[in-house]
């Protein structure tokens, strides 16, 4: 039925009008597959980069239809932040959607090559499934089958294969900009709506919308299931969504909606269209035929370039960048100094965009499986993999103000060290946490959490790292070994894996509340006192047993936050790591209620009456701190 649909929209898109503007209208072509772009841009694809900026935050809009109904799934549908997805459509993190509610889902929208994109990722859940059902059903029509097509090779369409998924998105133009427009918002037609509704709705004007899209309102027509742009000088409100109802059912044809005039054409596509429909499926046929044919060659002559050793690409899916040793070592410069961030992380830049490349001399199989598995926001994105003489480099993505535990101590860093960051910094490690527990299958523990491995971004958004040690939480092992003592980091291990081994989600709980006290004491989990080598974990527990528990834990409280907050919630903070830091696994808290009860501690903060509000630091966005070797 979807080949059938995909070629009757072929003779529609023929009788498109074209118009020079912002984006051009790409009509029913988005539902070609067979669409290319070997003579320039094409609109079929994605959004071209004609912006003012090469990248920016916009919005697009998915509506709920279960499982993907509630902010986790729809968040790791599409790649999106849960706490901004909460945020900007006004609820809360357990909150599930009505069928077809609509639901906007911010994105970060990138140039890459000649088309904008919202990058995304998705794991095929069977073997049922094409490009075409994968961008017009599962994405609503948020991309399409040519451009997913393009990301991916024909192999990638396997169970458990992770497929790249780009998102239609764009970015103001200058002109735009001029005229106080702000996002450019991804909307999918639905039956019914019409240019003058959308406009009225989101409060811009039919022309904007048209000039936006390349649409001349005078013979204006779109078409369910394709996108279009509307031009937003503010973010969006949730006041302005809807719940759409239910579709017609797939046996209904596929009719155009004109906005002004749309049964004036109604003769014409009967008159002419059925004489083109039957020439434009065979050439549609023919040309399939043609294009998977180039695309086994293509494909067969990439392997050929692949460095990485039969026995670890077995388990590496192939949609995995895999890069050659010579662009490596180039993109750090032979490996120098000046471009080392860590014992083994050197930044560098390839194909034009600056990543971590990490050295490791041991297997790396399972660690990439792991990460081609998982995609969340707050844990680390791996680009690509090479292999040269036994030693393998992971390209990942680049995190601007380095670990947390050198972040904490820059002192040229202390001005941003307020209370709304380190809380933000807690909930994203968190959110993590909680999505490695909880939404991956099986579930995962990552086994060191630590303040090395927690990463910030330009914007002091933390993301986890380092998965070496991550094993699926069902094979549990507690038999005694003699190389616990040697895994994991020193003053972050839970007592039961320390005394048996034991390896369950509760030990990344209790890693969490070290993690929690050092964001709360600006200390070390392990630093030295009076000559000794002191738990920071330990110290704390031990202040809470006497009896002028109080006010030593105010001296243990960071001098660089006193001011900025209530004292009553820093004291809440330390409860928080006291409860993820309960010697019985059983009586710790879950990473579900962790992230709770931050929520809650977040908003208090927020209203809080202090100097320098958490709106305060976003409008500046002046928080990149210079790294720390």
């Amino acid at each position: 039925m979807d080949r059938f649909r995909l070629g009757f929209f072929v003779l529609l898109c023929v009788f498109m009008p074209k118009f020079h503007a912002q984006q051009s209208y790409s009509g029913n072509s988005i539902l070609k597959c067979d669409e290319d772009d070997e003579t320039g841009p094409s609109s079929a694809l994605l959004y071209t980069c004609n912006g003012e900026k090469p990248s920016c935050q916009t919005f697009l809009i998915f509506k709920a239809y279960p499982p993907y109904d509630s902010i986790s799934t729809i968040s790791n549908l599409t790649s999106a932040d849960p706490l901004e997805l909460a945020h900007i459509n006004n609820i809360s993190l357990s909150t599930i959607f009505p069928a077809n509610k609509e639901v906007f889902v911010p994105v970060n929208c990138s140039c890459s090559g000649q088309y904008y994109q919202a990058n995304t990722s998705y794991i095929m859940p069977n073997m049922h499934l094409d490009y075409f059902s994968i961008a017009n059903e599962t994405y609503q029509g948020l991309s399409t089958c040519k451009s997913i097509e393009k990301e991916n090779s024909d192999s990638s369409l396997q169970l458990g294969s992770v497929l790249q998924v780009p998102l239609r998105c764009a970015c103001p133009t200058r002109n735009q900009t001029l005229n106080g427009t702000k996002y450019l918002m991804t909307y999918v037609v639905d039956w019914g709506d019409t240019i003058y509704d959308l406009s009225n709705r989101f409060n811009t004007s039919m022309e904007s919308v048209g000039d936006a899209n390349g649409i001349d309102l005078d013979e204006a027509i779109i078409f369910p299931f394709t996108t279009i742009l509307i031009p937003l000088s503010t973010q969006p409100s949730i006041s302005q969504t809807i719940i759409h109802s239910q579709r017609p059912p797939s046996s209904s044809p596929v009719t155009p909606i004109d906005v002004i005039r749309p049964k004036k054409r109604f003769n014409v596509w009967i008159t002419i269209g059925v004489p083109l429909l039957a020439i434009f499926l065979l050439l549609l046929l023919v040309f399939l035929y043609h294009k998977k044919k180039t695309s086994e060659a293509a494909a067969k002559d990439e392997r050929k370039k692949w460095e990485l050793p039969n026995d670890v690409l077995v388990s590496i899916d192939q949609s995995l960048k895999l890069y050659d040793f010579n662009d490596i070592e180039a993109a750090t410069e032979n490996f120098s100094n000046k471009n080392k961030m860590g014992a083994s992380v050197y930044r560098g830049v390839l194909e034009g965009e600056l990543l971590a490349i990490k050295q490791m001399s041991k297997a790396v199989d399972k660690e990439v499986c792991l990460l081609q598995r998982i995609n969340h926001f707050n844990l680390i994105s791996l680009r690509g993999a090479c292999e040269h003489s036994g030693v393998f480099y992971l390209v990942y993505e680049f995190m601007e103000n380095g670990s947390l535990r050198k972040w904490l101590r820059n002192k040229s860093c202390q001005k941003f060290q307020t209370w709304h960051y380190r809380i933000q910094i807690a909930l994203d490690v968190a959110n993590g946490l909680h999505y490695l527990h909880n939404f991956t299958t099986p579930a995962y523990v990552h086994k060191d959490i630590c303040s090395d491995n927690v990463l910030l971004d330009r914007d002091l958004r933390a993301k986890i790292a380092n998965f070496s040690l991550a094993r699926s939480a069902e094979r549990e092992d507690s038999r005694k070994s003699s190389i616990w003592s040697s895994l994991g980091t020193k003053g972050y291990k839970a007592p039961e894996y320390v005394e048996y081994g034991l390896v369950t989600p509760e030990m990344d709980v209790y890693a969490f509340g070290v993690v929690l006290l050092e964001l709360i004491t600006g200390k070390e989990a392990v630093f030295m006192q009076d000559g000794k080598e002191i738990l920071l974990s330990e110290a704390i527990l031990t202040i809470m047993k006497g009896e002028n528990a109080e006010a030593e834990l105010d001296c243990l409280i960071d001098p660089n936050l006193k001011g900025y907050l209530w004292m009553e919630l820093a004291h809440r903070l330390l409860k928080l790591s006291i409860d993820c830091l309960a010697e019985e696994p059983e009586s710790r808290l879950s990473m579900a209620e962790v992230v709770s009860y931050l929520l809650r501690i977040q908003l208090d903060a927020q209203r809080s009456e202090e100097p320098f509000p958490l709106e305060w630091h976003q409008k500046h966005k002046v928080n990149k701190c210079e790294y720390v070797r």
